[in-house]
């Protein structure tokens, strides 16, 4: 019998190389709620690395309306959208967001990724150009590579260069996208928007923004970063996600009427995808509404920001403005530039009772490896304090802070 060749051989050497360099990672395995103190396998941790802002992952009135929409529609909605998986859930849902950032219409995907992916790579082709951050997200990248447009990359924040690259193909034929994201998710600074919303008017381009990680974060009650600059009616398309600080599952985009529509009829994710569980729907219903009453878990989500950011940066490591962009958001990076550094720290401080991720290349450009820490509004100054003395002291002995 003839020994068959793996041919996905290949893997193995790739992996060993990631060990080699220092960068290759398990997975940790939660073993309770998504809570600022959890456990990850097996051991209490301070928990830095999650994306859950409000702490609504926990809720009570979350969990009180997955568990009514489950008991009243079951587990599953069956079907894609455009088949039989439209539930009424999924349309109050939509009508709720579309209220909740001032636009005409939502539309709602399975993730903030395939909405990003799926909007761009619906509405353009070979024949239009894309003028895009070079640190946007992977998300609106695979979507303007899926589209086959032409690409050009603007400087970071550079509205100025951004203006330049419309101005290349002003007039050429085919349509403009100017795309970035609300807050960058590496370095937790904040898109020019102002300067980004001029440039596209003054060349008739579509102004898109990824408000993934401002969604609940800026704005009057989480409503994003078009609202923190008061530019409503001058973005075309805003992306969002119901991952982070809503506490659930998904994507959305918001637009006009007619550009919902379309992305009913063309856009691949959502045709293509079974529609969320009536209980993500119900929770991401329940979660707005949280955002509007409940203004207390902003508000003590920057209080905990101020505090740990200055209290990081007074230990003395690199948290951004150092050639990064400056943090202005909860999401603070601990640059440590090297990768195998990176990761050992990581491990370090996650013995000690601190879970913090170590992210390197390709996720962040090569000598930009970094611990992204993230604090929410449930953690308590006790825990963050706790956490401070461990960055510093685990950051001491590794010879990271002097």
């Amino acid at each position: 019998m003839t020994t068959r060749i793996n041919p996905l051989g290949f893997l193995s050497d790739e992996m060993n190389a990631l060990k080699e360099k220092g960068t290759y990672f398990k997975l940790r395995v939660l073993d309770d709620e998504q809570a600022a103190v959890c456990h990850f396998d097996g051991r209490k941790v301070i928990n830095l690395a999650s994306n859950n802002y409000l702490g609504l992952t926990t809720h009570p009135r979350l969990r009180e309306a997955a568990l009514a929409a489950t008991k009243k529609y079951g587990v599953g909605s069956g079907a894609v959208r455009t088949i039989a998986g439209t539930m009424r859930l999924h349309m109050e849902l939509e009508e709720k967001i579309a209220r909740f950032k001032g636009v005409e219409a939502c539309v709602v995907f399975q993730s903030g990724f395939t909405a990003n992916a799926g909007t761009v790579s619906a509405i353009l082709g070979k024949d239009d150009y894309i003028i895009s951050d070079e640190l946007n997200h992977a998300s609106i990248i695979d979507g303007c590579r899926l589209s086959r447009a032409k690409i050009l990359v603007f400087r970071h924040k550079d509205f100025a260069h951004a203006e330049e690259q419309l101005a290349s193909v002003a007039n050429l034929p085919g349509k403009k996208l100017l795309i970035t994201d609300g807050v960058f998710s590496m370095d937790g600074d904040i898109g020019p928007l102002p300067g980004l919303c001029a440039a596209a008017e003054k060349y008739g381009a579509i102004m898109m923004v990824d408000d993934a990680h401002s969604s609940g974060v800026l704005g009057r009650q989480g409503r994003g970063t078009i609202d923190h600059f008061g530019m409503h009616g001058r973005v075309d398309i805003q992306v969002g996600t119901l991952s982070k600080a809503i506490g659930a599952l998904g994507g959305y985009v918001c637009g006009t009427k007619d550009f919902i529509e379309y992305l009913y009829h063309r856009a691949r994710p959502f045709l293509f995808s079974t529609s969320h569980p009536p209980s993500v729907a119900a929770t991401c219903i329940a979660a707005i509404d949280v955002l509007e009453q409940e203004p207390q878990w902003m508000e003590q989500l920057w209080a905990n920001t101020r505090f740990f950011k200055k209290e990081l940066g007074l230990l003395g490591f690199n948290i951004g403005g150092v050639n990064t962009p400056a943090s202005e958001t909860p999401i603070t990076p601990i640059i440590l530039g090297d990768g195998r550094a990176t990761m050992e720290f990581s491990k370090a401080i996650f013995e000690q009772g601190v879970m913090g991720t170590g992210i390197a290349f390709p996720t962040v450009p090569e000598g930009k490896a970094r611990v992204r820490t993230i604090v929410t509004a449930t953690h308590t100054e006790s825990e963050l304090t706790e956490a401070l003395e461990v960055l510093g002291r685990v950051g001491k002995k590794m010879g990271l802070i002097s």
